[in-house]
C-alpha cells in the first residue's frame, strides 16, 4: 500500500525550506511575489497544522482601516496550501494539488497582525494516499481561521482542494 507521509524525504525537504525564513522569502519572491510583498510568514508547519501571519500595514491595509480581504485570502490560502504541497510531495509518485473553491466569512475588522491556522494536515495526507490508491481525483475541504493577537476570530476561510495523480503526460 502506498501512502503519503510527512517522513517522506521530499515532504521533509519542502517543510524545512518553507520553515526557514530566508528560504521562504526566496520561494515567495520567486513563486508568489505578492505574498512576499505583503509580508506573509509561516510560523508553524508540520504534518498536522500550518500557521501563517500577515501584518497590518500600508502594504495590506484597505481604505476602511483593516487588512484588505485579498491579503487575508492570500494568508489563509498559504496556510492550507503549504499542507497540500507537503502531502503531494510526501509520495513516491507525482500528485497535483489544486485549489478549486473558496468561501469566506468576516467577523471582525483585522486591524493588527492576523494569524491563520489550518489543522487539516491529516486530511491532506489521507487525500494524497487515497488518490494514489484509487487513481481518481480526491476533493477535500480545508478550513483556516484568522485570529487577531487577542485571540478573537477576524475571519474564517474554507478552501476546496483537489488531489490527482499526475499522468506521464502531466509530468513532462
Amino acid at each position: 500500500m502506498t501512502s503519503a507521509t510527512i517522513s517522506h524525504p521530499r515532504a521533509r525537504s519542502l517543510r524545512q525550506r518553507l520553515a526557514s525564513p530566508p528560504f521562504l522569502r526566496a520561494h515567495l519572491v520567486a513563486k508568489l511575489p505578492l505574498a512576499a510583498f505583503a509580508g506573509l510568514k509561516i510560523q508553524r508547519l508540520d504534518g498536522y497544522a500550518c500557521e501563517v501571519t500577515i501584518p497590518y500595514g500600508w502594504r495590506t491595509r484597505n481604505p476602511f482601516g483593516s487588512i484588505y480581504f485579498a491579503a487575508l485570502s492570500m494568508a489563509a490560502e498559504l496556510s492550507t496550501g503549504a499542507l497540500a504541497l507537503m502531502a503531494a510531495q510526501g509520495t513516491d509518485e507525482a500528485i497535483s494539488a489544486l485549489p478549486i473553491g473558496l468561501s469566506a466569512s468576516f467577523e471582525k475588522k483585522a486591524q493588527g497582525m492576523t494569524t491563520f491556522t489550518c489543522t487539516d494536515g491529516p486530511a491532506f495526507f489521507d487525500a494524497a494516499t487515497q488518490t494514489l490508491e484509487t487513481g481518481e481525483a480526491v476533493v477535500i475541504e480545508a478550513k483556516s481561521i484568522g485570529r487577531l493577537a487577542d485571540g478573537s476570530v477576524a475571519c474564517r476561510f474554507s478552501f476546496t482542494w483537489s488531489f490527482k495523480k499526475k499522468s506521464s503526460k502531466d509530468s513532462q
